[in-house]
């Protein structure tokens, strides 16, 4: 369990992973998850878009939180959204080749 997180929580995070992985986002695979093509579209977009915007990119929950909302158009409510952002952050950051803060 990470530093602060409560049982429950952690309970949250596995059942947005399973979800991700359910609707075609995520792969497992051994110990890693990947990203599937659908996802890095969504992502691509949510990038592009951002950038438009003007968007200085210095938080990755920000293009996954757009992401989560391109394909889930009918909403999520605030609080699984949070939990689906949590558990795609540390699997894009690998995905990216990015170093963990």
């Amino acid at each position: 369990m990470s530093q602060g997180s409560s049982p429950q929580h952690e309970v949250g995070i596995a059942s947005a992973r399973a979800q991700l992985e359910a609707d075609g986002l995520i792969v497992s695979g051994g110990d890693a998850c990947r990203t599937t093509r659908r996802w890095q579209r969504a992502m691509a977009h949510a990038a592009a878009t951002l950038f438009q915007e003007g968007d200085t990119g210095d938080d990755l929950r920000v293009p996954i939180a757009m992401a989560l909302c391109e394909v889930y158009p009918s909403g999520v409510g605030d609080e699984r959204l949070a939990e689906l952002v949590e558990a795609m952050l540390p699997i894009e950051v690998v995905s990216l080749g990015l170093s963990p803060a």
